[in-house]
């Protein structure tokens, strides 16, 4: 016991052999007590406590108590760093495996639980607490729960019914239906938006085309379909044919010295939308429009008339960015975009009877569209000409638009939209039921995942089953213009089902550039239904960014991106040269749609399959998968556009470097706000909540404010329509080198000033606050 005592008291400073005794007492007077601390030498053989005489005499003072106190502190010190760096390490690890697991690279099988130990340190019942989804096992929990069976049950809803026109009677059954399902789906909220609209319906009787002769009137065609928004109208004019009815079309006709003033235009279908058709032929003068399908482009058509629009624009055109609420003061006006002249569809087969009557110049090679004799126009001698007589008439009608909703747990304020259109003139087996059949599969599919499988998405999911598709997306943007104040700072992403089977062999992708990267990821982890074991991405390609397909008016998707300014996708498959024929007609059936592929609902499968992952990504991650640097890429791609013409502006008097410096301001704003969510606190709700408002906010900033959305209500400068887009830029730049002449000083100022302060605009908007904008400008 001498040893051992003297060993210690050698370890802390060789101080002899004693020792402290505590002995602790509590005083009974009062409520005080004290410590009482005695010290005593050991003393073996249980002698009197104290301190023998001898040792005053031998032993010295003690020594070196500065030095134990350092010795102690420094152990101190050790100890707290060595439990500081067990610690980080332990943190660290655990944190590179979540980051593993939210970005899909890592094995993830953690399941955290609680233990709990009962105080003789027995261990007592496991207390099970919510699992922890990542991200791997959400995308194959979406997998596997969408049903192949589900989707076949909901298209097959439309078999045996020949129309869903909005407002009528099957488009409302199927809205009560739709409302059902999502109620049965336990969503958390279901409602209805009803709107009151003008529509235009066929007349008493139907409209008809006339050829004349030097005889009486023969009649060409009475076809049953119509086009909506056409002039109601009788009118006679020479015919001239311009193939797709686009631009370069009607230079062509121009470079043949045709005058075109005072005739009806022909043209077949494709490329552009019915509506550009019929404004670029209004633009030449002409007083009519017919449009055929083309037995190149459509086959086994011939016989078929389809229905179409021919509104410039999208929503209900009798109230230009106004919603048609009930309660609406409409005011007196009417939408640009009316084509103002008579329009109307006819089968090819009456083309081709059209075409043998006239007498002029052959058409060009790639114009001919399958018809045998096709021909430009008459001779200048002929006296033959057409007589288009349309008798449509308005109409108000009541639409419904169905919504559900499964809300967020962290932001319910921020939702991403999926929606489809449920109207169509005929059965819309592809046009509207492959979407509506979708919308709801991802409906029962995303809430089963919340009610039973603990999925907590941070953000809400809304799903939308829109009305009026056909008359022009008219349900949709009704909807964006009733909430425009708010959709923009809420609603982050729109996802478009419409249309998602056409075919098998090609993919068509329609998006905004802030989802290109989203939508990349989300191909290489969806297998091709074509290609055994492979994926999307493999069919795609790495340079898939080059083929995205401009959204057009008829797409839902595009008001929610050229007139809201939230980002969209439209993903869908299709044959290439081969279109699926039926869009539009009274023979868009089920039937047709399978017939044209033979892997129908696995397509579909896939097409929500890419649809849910995008939703859930969006909803799932803590920073929002939004990739702001792609408008990087843009905006540097449309300088090089530019470039060349330099000195074509500068011999104006004009420069574009401020529009040079202002793509500059953007890609600071852009990598300022990377080096921000790179260093900030990931855990910090407000500070991520800022920063991807600020990403959200991005499309919105292209939208330019220096126009009124009543007059021009698709702003987007990359995806609108008007002078004041980079496209419209660009096609003056490259009209002032083809003709000096013909440039027009003040409107391409104008636009060179629009574009350079919206893309300005955009990055102070993108830096965050006032004081850390870039002013170079």
């Amino acid at each position: 016991m001498d040893h051992a005592r003297a060993a210690i008291s050698n370890l802390f400073g060789g101080e002899p052999t004693s020792y402290t005794r505590f002995s602790i007492a509590r005083q009974m007077d009062g409520d005080n007590s004290h410590v009482e601390m005695k010290l005593a030498a050991d003393d073996e053989e249980g002698g009197e406590i104290g301190r023998p005489e001898h040792l005053h005499a031998s032993m010295p003072p003690p020594r070196r108590n500065g030095k134990n106190l350092c010795f102690i502190v420094m152990a101190a010190v050790l100890l707290l760093l060595i439990g500081f760096l067990i610690g980080y390490l332990s943190y660290r690890g655990r944190m590179q495996r979540v980051n593993r697991c939210l970005d899909g690279s890592g094995n993830c099988e953690m399941t955290p639980t609680a233990s709990y130990f009962s105080d003789d340190g027995t261990e007592e019942e496991e207390v099970p607490v919510p699992r922890i989804l990542y991200w791997p096992d959400l995308r194959n929990m979406l997998s596997a729960k969408l049903s192949v069976g589900h989707l076949e049950a909901n298209l097959r809803q439309r078999e045996g019914k020949n129309s869903f026109e909005a407002g009528k009677f099957e488009d409302e059954t199927t809205a009560s239906y739709i409302h059902d399902q999502f109620t049965s789906f336990r969503l958390d909220d279901v409602w209805n938006d009803e709107h009151y609209i003008r529509l235009q319906d066929k007349g008493s009787s139907n409209n008809q085309v006339f050829i004349i002769e030097d005889g009486p009137e023969q009649l060409l065609e009475s076809p049953d379909a119509y086009v909506a928004y056409s002039k109601s109208d009788t009118v006679t004019g020479k015919p001239i044919y311009v193939n797709y009815g686009r631009k370069e079309d009607f230079q062509q006709i121009r470079n043949m010295g045709v005058p075109m003033n005072g005739t009806i235009i022909i043209f077949r279908a494709g490329k552009i939308t019915l509506a550009e058709k019929a404004a670029n032929a209004r633009e030449e003068g002409a007083v009519g429009v017919l449009m055929y399908l083309g037995p190149s482009d459509y086959r086994n058509t011939d016989l078929l008339v389809p229905f179409g629009h021919a509104h410039l624009g999208t929503g209900d055109p009798y109230t230009p960015g106004f919603p048609s609420f009930n309660h609406t003061q409409f005011p007196p006006v009417e939408s640009s975009g009316l084509p103002r002249i008579p329009v109307q569809t006819i089968s090819s087969q009456a083309a081709a009877a059209l075409f043998r009557k006239m007498d002029g110049e052959k058409c060009l090679e790639e114009w001919t569209s399958g018809i045998m004799g096709c021909k430009v126009t008459v001779s200048s001698s002929s006296k033959m000409t057409v007589k288009l007589a349309v008798n449509n008439i308005m109409v108000d009608r009541k639409i419904l638009n169905i919504f559900g909703v499964i809300k967020g747990f962290e932001e319910p304020d921020r939702y991403v939209v999926l929606g489809a259109q449920r109207d169509s003139w005929g059965p819309g087996a592809a046009k509207a039921g492959v979407g509506t059949a979708i919308l709801l599969e991802l409906a029962r599919v995303i809430s089963d995942m919340v009610k039973n499988d603990d999925y907590k998405p941070r953000r809400s999911i809304i799903f939308a089953s829109w009305s009026a598709g056909e008359y022009g997306a008219v349900g949709a943007t009704e909807w964006l213009e009733g909430y425009t104040t708010t959709l923009h700072a809420k609603a982050f992403t729109y996802i478009n089902l419409d249309t998602a089977v056409l075919g098998s062999r090609h993919i068509k992708i329609s998006a905004s550039p802030l989802l290109y990267s989203l939508l990349e990821a989300t191909m290489k982890r969806v297998k091709d239904p074509t290609m055994d074991s492979r994926y999307l991405y493999n069919r795609v390609g790495s340079d898939w960014v080059k083929r995205v397909v401009p959204l057009d008016l008829d797409n839902a998707a595009f008001p929610f991106l050229a007139y809201s300014g939230i980002p969209v996708v439209s993903f869908g498959f299709y044959d290439e040269g081969d279109e699926y024929s039926f869009l539009g007609t009274t023979q868009d059936t089920l039937a047709n749609l399978k017939a044209k592929t033979d892997k129908l609902y696995p397509l579909m499968h896939t097409a929500a399959e890419v649809a849910g992952q995008i939703a859930l990504r969006l909803t799932h991650d803590h920073e929002l998968f939004l990739d702001f640097d792609r408008y990087s890429e843009e905006l540097l791609s449309f300088q090089e556009k530019i470039l060349p013409f330099d000195s074509e502006v500068k011999a104006l008097g004009l420069t574009l470097k401020w529009l040079f410096y202002a793509r500059g301001d953007f890609q600071r704003a852009a990598d300022a706000l990377r080096r921000d969510i790179a260093n900030s606190d990931r855990e910090n709700r407000i500070v991520r909540r800022s920063l991807n408002d600020r990403m959200m906010k991005v499309e919105y900033d292209f939208l330019s404010p220096y126009l009124s959305p009543k007059d021009a209500p698709f702003r987007h400068i990359f995806f609108g329509k008007g002078s004041h887009t980079l496209q419209s830029l660009l096609e003056n730049l490259q009209q002032l080198e083809v003709n000096k002449d013909s440039a027009h000083v003040n409107k391409l100022k104008e636009q060179l000033a629009l574009a350079t302060w919206t893309i300005k605009g955009a990055a102070n908007a993108l830096v965050g606050d006032i004081w850390n904008t870039d002013n170079e400008i």
